[in-house]
């Protein structure tokens, strides 16, 4: 049975100069990395392509000594490609338009129960303080702000649903989300984990 080396260990050793550490760490992880990528863009070349400018990161940053997330490198490197990912998208201009309800969690892919516990509570008061917020808006605001939001509804369909025009729908969620940052800054309210 072979001995597995700690991940810490081999990038230590990869950054004393030992090239073959670097290329254990990629074989270890590159089924997971790969698959995570291909998942967001569902294009085997351009997958293949971020993965290699993912490593060509790691590497520039580990030779310039700038790593310091000891014993977290699979995490550290899942981060480098979802920001990766999130440029492909920008550049080609087909980033997803889900503001609020799309964001990475590294936690999601690497498992941390105690960091998923904590992430939990926390994201619970955040549901918790904004549901109590919404409903001190007024009604036609909170009316539109929920469709959207929480029913994932187009302002086409909210403006159907509702008997409003498209605008009156858009100046309802603007004038919503206005009076919740009025509401959060006049409470001195956080929401953010």
């Amino acid at each position: 049975m072979e001995l597995q080396i700690d991940d810490s260990i081999l990038v230590k050793n990869y950054i004393g100069g030992d090239e073959k550490s670097l290329e254990v760490l990629i074989n270890r992880h590159n089924q997971r990395i790969s698959s995570f990528i291909y998942s967001k863009v569902l294009d085997r070349d351009v997958a293949e392509d971020i993965f290699q400018d993912t490593f060509i990161k790691v590497i520039k940053t580990l030779k310039r000594g700038s790593y310091s997330e000891e014993g977290k490198f699979l995490p550290w490197v899942m981060r480098i490609a979802h920001n990766l990912i999130i440029d492909h998208f920008r550049k080609n201009k087909r980033m997803p338009k889900f503001e609020g309800s799309d964001d990475f969690n590294i936690f999601s892919v690497i498992k941390d129960e105690k960091l998923n516990a904590e992430k939990q509570i926390i994201k619970d008061q955040i549901d918790s303080d904004l549901t109590l917020l919404i409903e001190e808006l007024p009604e036609d605001q909170k009316e539109v702000l929920m469709m959207r939001i929480y029913k994932d509804m187009s302002f086409k369909e909210i403006s159907e649903n509702t008997g409003v025009s498209i605008n009156t729908a858009l100046g309802r969620m603007r004038y919503a989300l206005i009076n919740l940052r009025k509401i959060v800054d006049r409470n001195n309210i956080v929401l953010t984990n």
